[in-house]
């Protein structure tokens, strides 16, 4: 589903609103490394995946707050944007940096900033727990595909020969 924003276009990465995919929460894959959890984002059709690394805080805030009996860290934060009669609109995955995604946060209410970029893996449960929707390009649906999958590489490289993690300087952990 591609959603256009009449307003807004993304100059720092050339991203047009019409090129933006919808995309909906679809769980949290902790099976191939616990320590690497990723949130995945469907469109409607199934077609498009985005993978998004989380830590593992991130994830267990993510996964607590499906438990309606238990508070969350982010009803404070929620509160607070109400009482200053802010919103945030929309997720948009913009880019890629490194092993890193970025999103923007556009806010409606704010008075002085249309949008924050913020690394994705600290954003994720805040929006999650907000419902905020998410959207992005199929072009950075692959590249975080691909970025997955190296990471992935990694880190079965690291099960594989763990000598590689020993501590060869004592400043090091």
């Amino acid at each position: 589903m591609k959603m256009i924003f009449q307003t807004q276009h993304f100059e720092e990465h050339k991203i047009s609103d019409e090129n933006l995919i919808q995309l909906k929460p679809y769980g949290i894959s902790l099976m191939q490394d616990p320590s690497r959890p990723l949130l995945l984002l469907k469109d409607e059709s199934g077609q498009h995946v985005l993978p998004v690394n989380l830590s593992p805080v991130e994830a267990g805030v993510a996964i607590q707050q499906q438990e309606k009996q238990t508070g969350t860290p982010h009803r404070f934060t929620d509160l607070l944007l109400k009482s200053l009669n802010v919103k945030i609109e929309r997720c948009v995955f913009i880019e890629i940096k490194e092993n890193l995604q970025y999103v923007r946060l556009f806010l409606e209410g704010h008075p002085s900033h249309g949008s924050l970029k913020i690394r994705a893996d600290e954003a994720m449960s805040l929006c999650l727990h907000l419902n905020i929707p998410f959207y992005a390009t199929a072009k950075l649906m692959r590249k975080s595909q691909t970025m997955s999958a190296e990471l992935e590489g990694l880190a079965q490289g690291l099960q594989i020969n763990p000598a590689v993690m020993m501590k060869t300087h004592e400043y090091l952990i």
